[in-house]
């Protein structure tokens, strides 16, 4: 019997831990694993926040998906259609023509990009907070501006380039609200024309409360650490605008800021809209229990799916409840999906995914954080270092947890890094400027 092929699309939390397990627990004789991705890595996001705010490199926080997939298929490029009544999926290399590549079963997992509204001047001004390249971005804008008002001799903008609007209260706009202001309070002290209360890090959120995955009362904590930082919470407030950097919000107040940091939830990846499979009302693949692909209860044969973009029910919740986007539920699917996969191509049936949720675990900044985990509630310098201890356990191979664990020891003993690398988005403007335009000749 030939080997079946196994296509996996995306290289986020589910494909990569899934491509991973099928590797290990699939002979050659009985699937060949192929792992299509546009990114050579997986970015590990919970880590998104302590990158941009220098605790960890940023390298540290991405796993290479060749070094780890060895015994699979790394295509680099990005699948633009699955047609899967013929089992077939179309391929964008980086380089080059497009490629169909067939299959036998496909893990549909292309995780989720920012869930945007159509507000003025957000297209323009906004910065999102998902990928490696946004938190790196993130950083050296910060920095800059620090930069801007310390050299300025002019009020008004020295106030603005010291306004940072973070919109979005779940866990990334908090955690990156919380180790941004920590870092720049901790670069100040090289910026003695600053002072700590020039600055402004305004939280726009809009519903009553943060943190909606924790109960209210750890909600409120995190909201009272961040007003005795002098932050400045606004809950039950819309952003309406923000048009050549002036923020309107519905509150009625306006103000400008030259950093807007867009951290207002997640939708499944938009390629979801050109294949043939069987979404719901929200835009993600129907599932099953079993984490296959199912239209109107009836399976979908050799479709699988997982993570942000699908809609798996949360067995341990009331009917009709789905399991949130989160990296906790995207991990432990992934390894139910691939013993699920392994068990229908070996004769055997699949198994339910089940799971309670455990809690969450958030950084607040540097030795700060809050934590519920299975009802237990803890806060500052305890919820902190289980928030590390936690997500230095999850992030895929040795070599990465060691690479962290050797950032966070420098970190101890070594100052923090508090210099702005801003080159990296326009390497080659310098050398433009310094290179002639030479026209073309006509007749070459």
């Amino acid at each position: 019997m030939n080997p079946q092929r196994i296509l996996v699309v995306g290289a986020g939390h589910v494909g990569l831990y899934a491509a991973l397990r099928l590797s290990k627990k699939l002979g050659s004789r009985e699937a060949q694993v192929v792992v299509v991705d546009p990114q050579p890595h997986m970015t590990y996001q919970p880590f998104l926040p302590e990158a941009a705010a220098g605790n960890i490199s940023p390298r540290h926080s991405v796993v290479p998906l060749r070094r780890e997939l060895r015994r699979c298929q790394v295509v680099s490029g990005a699948v633009t259609r699955i047609e899967h009544a013929r089992k077939v999926a179309t391929v964008q290399p980086i380089i080059g023509p497009p490629r169909e590549i067939e299959y036998d079963q496909i893990v549909v997992a292309p995780g989720s990009v920012s869930r945007t509204l159509p507000i003025p001047g957000l297209h323009e001004h906004g910065i999102g907070f998902k990928t490696i390249g946004e938190a790196i971005y993130l950083r050296n804008h910060v920095m800059d501006r620090l930069d801007v008002a310390a050299a300025t001799a002019d009020p008004e903008t020295r106030r603005c380039a010291l306004t940072f609007v973070f919109v979005g209260g779940g866990y990334a706009g908090i955690e990156a609200l919380a180790e941004m202001e920590d870092m720049a309070r901790d670069a100040l002290r090289y910026y003695p024309e600053l002072k700590p209360e020039d600055m402004r890090w305004v939280l726009v959120e809009a519903t009553q409360r943060v943190l909606p995955e924790v109960d209210r009362d750890m909600g409120a904590y995190t909201v009272q650490q961040l007003l005795k930082r002098k932050m400045d919470i606004r809950l039950d407030t819309r952003l309406e605008s923000c048009v050549g950097g002036l923020v309107k919000l519905s509150d009625g107040d306006a103000f400008r800021a030259d950093t807007i940091v867009w951290t207002a939830g997640v939708k499944p990846a938009p390629m979801l809209d050109r294949t043939d499979l069987p979404r719901d009302s929200r835009g993600r693949v129907t599932c099953n229990a079993n984490l296959q692909v199912v239209d109107g209860g009836t399976v979908v044969e050799g479709a699988w799916s997982a993570g942000d973009c699908a809609g798996v029910p949360d067995l341990t919740k009331p009917p009709g409840a789905t399991c949130s986007p989160s990296a906790q539920h995207a991990v432990r699917q992934a390894k139910q999906l691939a013993d699920n996969l392994r068990a229908v191509i070996r004769g055997r049936l699949p198994e339910p995914y089940a799971h309670k949720y455990a809690g969450s675990v958030a950084s607040l900044g540097l030795h700060k954080g809050v934590a519920q985990v299975y009802g237990i509630k803890m806060t500052g310098i305890a919820a902190w270092a289980m928030h590390r201890t936690y997500h230095m356990s999850r992030i895929p191979s040795l070599n990465r947890k060691l690479r962290v664990v050797v950032d966070w020891t420098l970190a101890f003993f070594l100052k923090r890094e508090v210099v702005a690398l801003g080159q990296l988005h326009d390497p080659r403007e310098e050398f433009l400027e310094a290179t002639p335009r030479i026209e073309a000749d006509a007749r070459s």
